[in-house]
């Protein structure tokens, strides 16, 4: 055996081991929630929008204009108004907010009359990150569905683990919700219902595949321990094995 041959026979050794040590690494989450769990399957749209920070409401009151206001909600869910300074009102309906400064606002008019009307909506974004070609903030302005936003985000890379995307909701009790949905079936037309929609502050990561681990670890732990070797040596190794190993040097 030449010394060529030896040091490639150390090095896909090498390898095949970190196949084998990585590729038992097992899910990406242990307890994901399933589909079809509550919440899992929630409508895009909920029956009444909900305020969310930085939406722009326009608050009027119809026998006293000098109170009207516009009023951006702050990064903490407040807005401030003339006589009852400080109301929170992230998480509420339009509606809801419009009975709230009624009541507030009783103390200091006879008989007010307000309406509230949502002028500008920012709460309708996700966040996909991880393996696609560009990540972060996506704007959601209708029903959309996972595969589609992870498109509108460049895509998968060729490193994506698609039988794995992981989802993160945030419910209504401001608790986080993990699922995973496996996007390959999609794809390959075998099961659309994993396809979800995707919801407002939804967090979208697409993993790392098994096979770009393993690369990642050879390339990190391996190939820069000699300078010179090529990233791709393994695929190299087999190529020759196959083409050249017959001819014999």
């Amino acid at each position: 055996m030449t010394g060529r041959d030896r040091w490639g026979a150390w090095w896909l050794a090498a390898w095949l081991w970190a196949v084998a040590s990585l590729w038992g690494c097992g899910p990406y989450i242990e307890n994901p929630v399933p589909l079809g769990a509550p919440g899992t399957r929630a409508p895009f749209m909920e029956e009444q929008y909900r305020i969310h920070a930085g939406d722009n409401l326009d608050i009027s009151f119809f026998y006293n204009p000098d109170l009207n206001r516009q009023a951006t909600v702050r990064p903490d869910g407040r807005i401030s108004l003339p006589l009852i300074h400080e109301i929170k009102v992230a998480g509420l309906t339009p509606a809801q907010l419009t009975y709230l400064l009624t009541k507030r606002y009783e103390v200091h008019l006879q008989d007010p009359e307000i309406n509230v009307v949502v002028n500008a909506f920012t709460g309708h974004k996700i966040y996909v990150g991880g393996e696609v070609g560009g990540g972060g903030i996506q704007e959601i302005a209708g029903p959309t569905t996972l595969l589609q936003a992870i498109m509108a985000s460049g895509g998968f890379r060729e490193t994506a683990r698609i039988d794995e995307v992981v989802v993160v909701r945030r419910t209504h009790e401001n608790r986080p919700l993990v699922m995973t949905v496996d996007l390959r079936k999609v794809m390959q037309g075998t099961d659309l219902s994993q396809d979800i929609m995707v919801r407002p502050y939804d967090i979208v990561l697409v993993p790392r595949s098994n096979i770009a681990a393993i690369n990642l670890w050879v390339d990190q732990y391996i190939r820069q321990l000699i300078f010179g070797l090529p990233r791709d040596f393994a695929s190299q190794y087999l190529f020759y094995q196959g083409l050249g190993g017959t001819g014999g040097n």
